[in-house]
């Protein structure tokens, strides 16, 4: 076990745990983790980053996490050989800062918005999950769905709901960490590409 290579996934999921664990019950540390573009305005490009680590409640922090253990191992097997092993953690948070940086422009001085939960990299982690594996089987609150399906549907929703902002979901924090996802994983090794659209015109279900 000494041997195994430590595991980022784990690392991110305690790390967010925790965190969001101490800001359900501490206000202070949640208004200064929380995403907020007037802060941000001021100096405190840091919230690009700990927004993520930050959630509304206990399902919002629950399904996150469940999405990326069950995706991020897998992911990370890929992007650890990059940026000496730190290829991972770069990507995931890089994934935080893409996807929230377009609601950034857009309210960077709306003292009455905010945004916090790690959606945008999540998104990110799944959507480069399923150009390895378009067909592979995924559990939606227990309904088994192809991958690729899941992700036209889920594309589809999120745009319809961000059109009509009524949910106080960022969902277009969704849109961007997926886009964000597909682009650098298919940028880092182009091959990736190929071997969706042949696995996509070959469906195999696992």
């Amino acid at each position: 076990m000494l041997g195994l290579p430590f595991n980022h996934t784990i690392a991110i999921i305690i790390i967010t745990v925790v965190v969001s664990l101490l800001a359900f019950n501490q206000p202070k540390l949640m208004n200064r983790l929380i995403f907020w573009g007037p802060a941000i305005g001021r100096g405190q490009y840091d919230r690009f980053i700990t927004y993520g680590f930050v959630h509304a409640d206990g399902f919002h922090l629950l399904f996150n996490m469940i999405t990326l253990f069950f995706f991020g191992s897998f992911i990370e097997q890929f992007y650890r050989q990059y940026a000496f092993d730190m290829g991972f953690a770069l990507f995931y948070l890089g994934g935080l800062i893409v996807s929230i940086l377009p609601t950034y422009f857009k309210h960077k001085n709306d003292v009455n918005y905010f945004s916090l939960g790690a959606s945008g990299a999540v998104s990110a982690i799944l959507f480069a999950f399923i150009l390895f594996r378009p067909w592979n089987i995924i559990y939606v609150f227990f309904i088994p769905v192809p991958a690729i399906i899941f992700a036209v549907l889920y594309v589809a929703y999120s745009i319809w709901a961000e059109r009509r902002g009524q949910s106080g979901i960022n969902h277009g924090a969704h849109l961007w960490g997926a886009a964000y996802g597909i682009i650098v994983t298919i940028a880092l090794q182009p091959q990736v590409l190929s071997i969706f659209l042949y696995q996509l015109t070959n469906p195999g279900f696992k």
